[in-house]
């Protein structure tokens, strides 16, 4: 008898069987999807990290790119199923930085949180650390998510501009164009933070 698996109610778990996909169909997992998940989730989790800047979040990601792909499985899962995930994980990246960018999501934590919060410091960041502006990590954060997501599909995934136009649903020279002013932010992000006052 089939019973579909019910959706997490909340943020994924990471315990057995989140990091090589059986959780996400259970026992009636497909071997091929299976063997797919555990293939391709570090790639997946790294594209993430990337797109999204926490680690947490990034896993959340990657588990519903994985559920999709596994619902819809029958139907890619002889094509390209690992573009169809890093199409949805790039989609999932952008629609929660939309939603971000629109104050939907509410920090829930204590005072401390929230000062760190309002200084803009790292919780994770040792205290004495210097700001680390001039990062690739942190230039990458301050990219609005299009053209985040463009950097990472070309330089970290390796995609040419056609399937990062395919990827995204947009153009090949909206892909040129978010590259060029991707790079020169970066670029001068990454210049101004490493020059020494004389």
């Amino acid at each position: 008898m089939y019973r579909p698996v019910p959706a997490a109610a909340g943020p994924a778990a990471s315990g057995p069987g989140v990091a090589d996909g059986s959780a996400v169909l259970g026992k009636r997992a497909e071997p091929d999807f299976e063997a797919f998940a555990r293939a391709s989730m570090h790639r997946l989790l790294r594209t993430a990290v990337f797109l999204v800047d926490d680690r947490h979040i990034a896993e959340d990601l990657v588990q519903v790119s994985l559920e999709r792909t596994a619902r819809h499985w029958r139907r890619i899962g002889h094509d390209n199923p690992e573009a169809y995930a890093r199409k949805v994980l790039v989609n999932l990246a952008i629609d929660r930085s939309r939603k971000l960018r629109r104050g939907r999501d509410t920090p829930i934590g204590d005072a401390t949180d929230l000062d760190l919060l309002g200084s803009g410091r790292d919780a994770l960041a040792p205290p004495g650390d210097a700001d680390a502006s001039g990062d690739l990590a942190a230039g990458l954060a301050a990219l609005p998510a299009r053209q985040r997501a463009v950097v990472v599909l070309r330089y970290w995934c390796d995609l040419d501009e056609r399937e990062i136009a395919h990827t995204l649903g947009i153009s090949v020279g909206s892909v040129k164009t978010h590259a060029s002013r991707a790079l020169k932010a970066l670029h001068g992000r990454l210049t101004s933070t490493s020059e020494v006052p004389r």
